[in-house]
């Protein structure tokens, strides 16, 4: 009887268990047991673009760091800002699922503005405790009824606990514009400075010729170039000047100092060095095989160094190296400068003002120039001449010198062999030099 008894008491708890199971897995029931967790949105925009004007301003905000280099305050927002209207603004951050209270803003205008009615701002926030903030934006009122058609910028440069591997050098190249097609000499800078050490290129786009353009994508899917799209005149009426009595418009030089700061913040936590300079330059050691060499040995005889000045030296495109030995057929219908054929320097004139470019160590950076930085965290340091200086192909400076009075300089030549190469290599992969070409001319 008690077995008769034991065996009901099992079969009913069996049943028990299988109806429970059904009831649980059943479609119908699932939700309610154990609930999906939907995917979280952000309740607002992102904004997605590199220029987002400003909601109900005149300004334009670009990108937002971590910054705390400045006592009191943890981001930095750089921004073009109409420097007639600049008002009072308010900080508000997105901590991890809820709204800040606002923080008041606090404005660093850069005085390289050149007179133009817009010019670069940058705008420190401090963030509220225990908020761990991943978005930024600026508001006109510090108690808003809407911020629903503000657009907020991701803040960069956040420490996180992956160790990524920082680059020793980046190039940072402004304002590419207008109808700009120099591809063969841009190519042989590039390839020239993978052969000097630098890994990586970011260059700001407005606008380039179609070949250019075809060169630049090539070099995007290979990583080696970074292409912020640049789209200013869409917003404003930027200048191809510096000077403002004599170009107008509403910004210098298509935004120029605005890219040159932004490229420095958006390399600060992933390069060490950071190179300025145009596109028709190359920053070129004289006594060294590579960057790396060098800046290990500037930095070994001083110390604290935030910027390293480098001459600028013309060498005029007028005058070509007279034995035509690097006039290659196959290079005929690449347009642009070829570098090669181009070996006599000017002197630079040092009764007047004579600009440089930098090499700069961004962690040590606050705001640059073109040709100079104007606030750091350490010390400049002029390189000598004969350590490193600009090879800079371009229209004569000192037009009136004559051929016999420039200097034969032929440092790009110690590279010719593997230069030559990468440059081919490097227009065949952008579909810019055909290899029958190559092949019948070599």
């Amino acid at each position: 009887m008690e077995i008769r008894k034991s065996r009901a008491v099992i079969f009913l708890l069996m049943l028990a268990y299988l109806l429970i199971t059904i009831f649980v897995t059943s479609p119908s029931n699932t939700s309610r047991i154990v609930p999906k967790p939907k995917p979280f949105k952000l309740p607002f925009l992102t904004s997605q673009r590199s220029i987002t004007p400003l909601t109900n301003t005149k300004h334009f905000l670009v990108s937002a760091f971590m910054d705390q280099r400045r006592k009191a305050f943890d981001v930095r927002i750089i921004g073009i800002f109409r420097r007639d209207s600049i008002h009072p603004l308010h900080c508000i951050f997105f901590c991890g699922g809820l709204f800040s209270e606002t923080t008041s803003a606090s404005f660093l205008s850069h005085f390289a503005h050149f007179g133009y009615p817009f010019g670069p701002v940058d705008v420190l926030c401090r963030i509220p405790e225990s908020c761990n903030a991943t978005h930024v934006t600026l508001l006109t009122k510090q108690n808003p009824v809407n911020i629903s058609d503000h657009l907020w910028l991701p803040i960069r440069n956040k420490k996180t606990h992956n160790k990524e591997t920082r680059l020793n050098f980046t190039v940072c190249i402004s304002t590419l514009f207008g109808d700009y097609n120099n591809v063969l000499q841009f190519t042989q800078s590039l390839e020239m400075y993978k052969l000097l050490g630098v890994n990586r290129v970011v260059i700001y786009n407005t606008s380039c010729g179609p070949e250019l353009d075809r060169l630049l994508k090539s070099y995007s899917q290979e990583g080696f170039v970074e292409i912020i799209q640049w789209p200013i005149n869409k917003y404003l009426n930027p200048s191809r000047g510096w000077n403002f009595k004599e170009h107008g418009g509403d910004l210098q030089y298509f935004g120029q100092i605005v890219t040159l700061n932004e490229c420095i913040y958006r390399s600060m936590e992933r390069s060490r060095y950071v190179l300025l300079n145009d596109i028709d330059e190359i920053i070129m050691p004289y006594q060294h095989d590579n960057l790396n060499s060098m800046m290990d040995m500037l930095q070994s005889q001083h110390s604290n160094l935030a910027e390293f000045l480098v001459e600028n030296h013309i060498f005029p495109k007028k005058h070509f190296e007279p034995s035509g030995r690097f006039h290659l057929p196959r290079w005929n219908k690449v347009p642009g400068v070829n570098s090669l054929e181009h070996i006599y320097r000017e002197d630079p004139d040092r009764n007047i003002y004579h600009p440089h470019k930098m090499i700069v160590q961004p962690r040590l950076v606050e705001q640059t120039s073109v040709h100079e930085v104007l606030t750091k965290f350490g010390q400049r340091f002029k390189v000598p001449m004969e350590v490193c200086r600009i090879i800079h192909i371009r229209v004569a400076l000192r037009g009136s010198l004559k051929l016999e009075q420039l200097h034969e300089d032929k440092r790009l030549w110690d590279f010719q062999e593997k230069l030559i190469l990468n440059v081919d290599k490097a227009l065949r992969r952008a579909g810019l030099l055909r290899e029958e070409e190559d092949e019948e001319q070599s």
